[in-house]
């Protein structure tokens, strides 16, 4: 198993973020690695994910939402083919900091059998996709605090 991790400090409230975050109607109007979801936000629901990856053409996955937490978390777990070959399950967590402040981190673990095979353009590619996404949301966040 492989990990992805990245987060960012926001000058924002965790309720004002997970507004943003659960809010997908608009991810087109500010999230360059998620572009899109649909969906409903509830354990099991599955969802329809366009990502955009940094130098590579945008894909579609469907993934199925495996954790819910208002204002903690929400995760979504998705397989390539069938479970086995390549598997990610994907975290969106929330902390609240002093000050009102919040720390966002997107973690992502893999496993299977393409992990090794992937795992180079995974820690650059995506991790580059990840932290776009947590630029642009801090971004959101704190114009809108």
């Amino acid at each position: 198993m492989k990990q992805l991790h990245t987060e960012v400090e926001i000058n924002a409230s965790v309720e004002g973020i997970w507004g943003i975050l659960t809010d997908f109607k608009n991810y087109p109007d500010w999230n360059p690695f998620v572009l899109s979801v649909s969906g409903e936000l509830e354990i099991g629901a599955k969802l329809t994910v366009r990502l955009h990856q940094p130098d590579s053409k945008p894909m579609t996955i469907q993934p199925s939402i495996i954790r819910l937490k208002k204002n903690v978390e929400w995760a979504w777990q998705g397989h390539l083919i069938f479970p086995g070959i390549f598997d990610g399950e994907h975290c969106f967590e929330l902390e609240v900091l002093d000050n009102g402040k919040t720390r966002f981190a997107q973690k992502e673990n893999f496993k299977g059998i393409l992990v090794a095979l992937l795992w180079k353009m995974l820690d650059t590619k995506t991790r580059k996709g990840f932290e776009s996404m947590n630029r642009a949301l801090k971004k959101r966040a704190e114009k809108s605090f």
